[in-house]
């Protein structure tokens, strides 16, 4: 490992302690280095506040260092006004020298004029360092950019013969097939991502909340599909724990394909990435239309017999992973 990936590694780490925080904006991590020495770092706040250069930067109490010092960035620093001034005019004011870059900001209002600006204030820029990592790191920033809708999670769990819920039930309510831990994790998976979608189906037969309740953490933006807007006003969707949006006949046309026109109808509301936790009919809408990025399945120990089968798909398998009885296999939409 050079010296750069070494820094840019440590960029990378804390970045994440934006996740969840920063969307629509990427989070990412910046250190500052002087004599071979970390001296100061920072991340991403939340959406609307500081940079990660910006904060890197007003944590160091001595600015006369930056004058000799390398600011290492996981993305290039944007070159253009939005919620906050742009970053590359903070570096080039405290007049940094040296400042290495991860990956190119793919951002319309950035791709390369941030490093532009930088090499015209006479610092030396070095881009492309861990450029697959720090890509990676920022999917729902790129994939909101480049490909013009949020980063989409496939999410269910499934019974050890296949099923994702009985054929019929008695309450209103979730049929658990995985273990508390595991639905702890999908509450912190819920944290992390902008907003959760559904179908009707689902709420009318589990009357979910789609909160972070088993997690500390912000609640995702929870997004309904409801055609015929039938759902009734006292489920708990439409509680003021979080964010509620319909899909309804009046946003969709449902005699067309659905998942791009959700997925479509989010980027205009500048969602960067959602978890998707509906039914059968729900997930394999956006599987039939290969609308996904990832896919987490938990398989937990229980048999139904009967029921509503699994979703059919195929991905690339990355990890997994048990968690007591359950099991967590991670797959990738290549």
């Amino acid at each position: 490992m050079t010296t750069h990936e070494y820094y840019i590694k440590r960029c990378l780490e804390i970045a994440k302690n934006g996740l969840g925080l920063t969307a629509p904006n990427p989070m990412v991590g910046s250190v500052i280095v002087y004599n071979n020495k970390i001296i100061s770092e920072g991340y991403t706040s939340a959406y609307g506040e500081n940079h990660a250069e910006v904060n890197a930067i007003n944590n160091l109490k001595n600015k006369e260092l930056l004058k000799e010092a390398t600011l290492y960035v996981t993305l290039e620093p944007c070159s253009h006004f939005g919620k906050t001034p742009p970053c590359s005019d903070l570096i080039v004011k405290h007049q940094i020298p040296n400042v290495v870059i991860g990956c190119i900001d793919d951002n319309p209002e950035v791709s390369g004029r941030g490093i532009t600006k930088l090499k015209a204030s006479g610092c030396h820029v070095t881009v492309g360092v861990l450029d697959t990592e720090c890509k990676q790191h920022h999917k729902r920033f790129f994939t909101f950019h480049n490909k013009k809708r949020p980063y989409i999670i496939l999410k269910w769990a499934e019974t050890k013969d296949g099923f994702i819920a009985p054929q019929s039930k008695d309450k209103k309510q979730p049929v658990w097939v995985t273990n508390e831990f595991s639905r702890q994790m999908v509450h912190q998976w819920r944290a992390e991502e902008q907003a959760i979608l559904v179908g009707t189906n689902t709420v009318l037969e589990d009357n979910p909340s789609l909160t972070v309740r088993d997690w500390t953490g912000k609640n995702p933006i929870r997004i309904v599909i409801d055609r015929q807007l039938k759902l009734p006003k006292n489920i708990s969707v439409f509680n003021t724990e979080a964010e509620t949006l319909l899909i309804s006949k009046n946003e969709a046309d449902f005699n067309m394909p659905l998942a791009k026109q959700i997925a479509s109808i989010l980027h205009s509301k500048n969602i960067n990435s959602v978890i998707i936790e509906g039914g059968l009919q729900t997930l394999q809408t956006f599987i039939n239309e290969n609308l996904w990025d990832e896919a987490r399945v938990f398989t937990g120990p229980t048999i139904f017999k009967h029921g509503i089968k699994a979703p059919q798909f195929s991905g690339q398998l990355i990890s997994e992973t048990h968690i007591l009885q359950d099991t967590l296999k991670l797959y990738v939409n290549n």
